[in-house]
This record gives C-alpha cells, structure tokens and sequence, in this order.
C-alpha cells in the first residue's frame, strides 16, 4: 500500500516535468526561427551593424554647412558579374540629398537574378544613413552581357553631429555586396511529365552548368 501511494505522486511530476520540458523546447525553436526576422527588424530601426535607414522621406528637412565624404565599394559573393561604383567617392554637405551609381554587367552565358545586402562604416553612423531609392530593394536580373546602371540615392541626417562619437566624423563607407538568387522550380513542375525531356532548360540550369 506504502509503495503504491508513492509511486503515483512520483509519475504525476514525471509527467509536468516532461511537459515543461517539452513546452520549454517548442519556444526555443520558435524563437530560434524568429531571431532572424526579428535582428533584422531590430538592426533597421537601430543601425545596428552598420544597417542603414530606408528613408520615407526626400530630403532631411536642414543642410548643415559641413562636408562628409561617401566612399563606395563593391563586392561580389558567388554570382558571375563585374559589380563596382561609377565613382570611388563623393563630398557632399550632411543633410544634402545625393544620387551615387553602381553598374552591374553579367558576365555569363545564362540569365542570372542578383540581389545586395549592405552596410556603412562606422557601424554607429548606419542609424543616420538614409537611403530614398536604392537597388537593393529589389532583385536585379540581368541578361547574358547585360549592363544594367544601379543608383542609390541618399541623406545622412544631421543629427549625426550630435553624437558625440560621430560628431567629428569626416568619412563614411557605403559597401554593398552582390549575391545570387536561387530560382526554385515550382512544386508541380518538380518531376517531368511521361514521355518529356529530362534536359533542364538554360534558364533554370545552375551556374555552374
């Protein structure tokens, strides 16, 4: 009786401690899969990482009689093209609205989608780079020899010389980074109708076919 009456107690917290555990699991998988999203979101609004800021709107509202040189640079992660700035740099006034421009030639022999991440240098200076129109918004998809001219235009917001970090900050980097962009089939057209080629068609063959 003793040994009964003990046992029962025991698989009861068995069980609520196996619940927790498993409910404890679910929410780091959860969160795991939120995290991106949500750094993402966290370093847009903050600049943290040298993110820079879409702006919504044209212009800064002030120019400060102050100069602040953009230097641009460009890379390039896994795709086959010649990615750089038409200019290495440029002066312009802190809270003047100025229009910058890459160019992107695609030097394979296939169609190929690219799409760029970025950021500025210092990382702190990213919160007040704001960028009014920019090609990395959307993907950019060039034919085989295509050249396609990408502009960027943006304001650093004058706030920026109130920070007393950035306050005598003379350079900023603008850095972009081309990447890219898988072409997923459709579900329905994963497998090959009865009696059809198995020859995967130019435009969707891999780069490195």
């Amino acid at each position: 009786m003793g040994g009964e009456t003990s046992s029962k107690p025991r698989k009861v917290n068995n069980g609520i401690v196996a619940a927790v555990c498993l409910a404890f699991f679910t929410g780091m998988v959860g969160m795991a899969y939120a995290a991106v999203p949500l750094y993402k979101m966290f370093c847009q609004v903050t600049g943290y990482g040298g993110t820079t800021q879409r702006a919504e709107k044209q212009y800064a509202g002030r120019v400060l009689d102050r100069d602040i040189t953009i230097r641009f640079d460009a890379n390039t992660n896994g795709i086959p093209w010649q990615f750089e700035p038409v200019a290495r740099s440029v002066t312009i006034k802190i809270g003047a609205t100025a229009q910058a421009h890459y160019s992107a030639t695609n030097k394979f022999d296939r169609t190929i989608t690219g799409r760029a991440s970025f950021n500025v240098q210092p990382e702190m200076a990213g919160a007040y780079f704001n960028k009014v129109e920019c090609f990395c918004f959307t993907d950019t998809t060039l034919k085989p020899g295509e050249t396609l001219d990408m502009p960027v235009v943006f304001y650093v917001d004058p706030d920026i010389v109130n920070v007393p970090e950035l306050k005598d900050l003379k350079t900023i980097t603008l850095s972009y980074t081309m990447f890219p962009v898988e072409n997923k089939k459709p579900v329905a057209s994963s497998a090959p109708a009865a009696g059809s080629s198995n020859k995967v068609p130019d435009s969707d063959a891999s780069l490195g076919g």
